[in-house]
């Protein structure tokens, strides 16, 4: 059993999810770092300059803070933007299937 799992963690599919999981896992961060510290007080100084991550409303006792909320959204966005532009390149330049077309 110990040789079909080393057998299994060898093939190159799980290392480049491996690989993929680790450097998606670091873009996240630059991407949380880009929205929150650049874009969101941009937007929030070009609106009067409200703070983002801060925004939130009391119903009843609960604290609903949708602020972050939104922070989350626009990293989202940006992420599914660049993994739809890596997509299509790679579609335009042959190296995958097209899917996206």
């Amino acid at each position: 059993m110990l040789k079909e799992f080393r057998k299994f963690i060898a093939q190159g599919n799980v290392l480049d999810l491996a690989i993929g999981v680790i450097i998606g896992g670091a873009f996240g961060k630059i991407v949380a770092s880009l929205v929150d510290d650049l874009l969101m007080p941009i937007i929030g100084i070009i609106i009067g300059g409200e703070d983002f991550s801060h925004l939130s409303v009391l119903v009843g006792k609960a604290e609903v803070k949708y602020g972050n909320f939104i922070q989350v959204t626009v990293q989202f966005l940006i992420i599914s933007l660049v993994i739809f532009l890596i997509i299509k390149a790679a579609n335009k330049a042959g190296i995958t299937d097209k899917t996206t077309e």
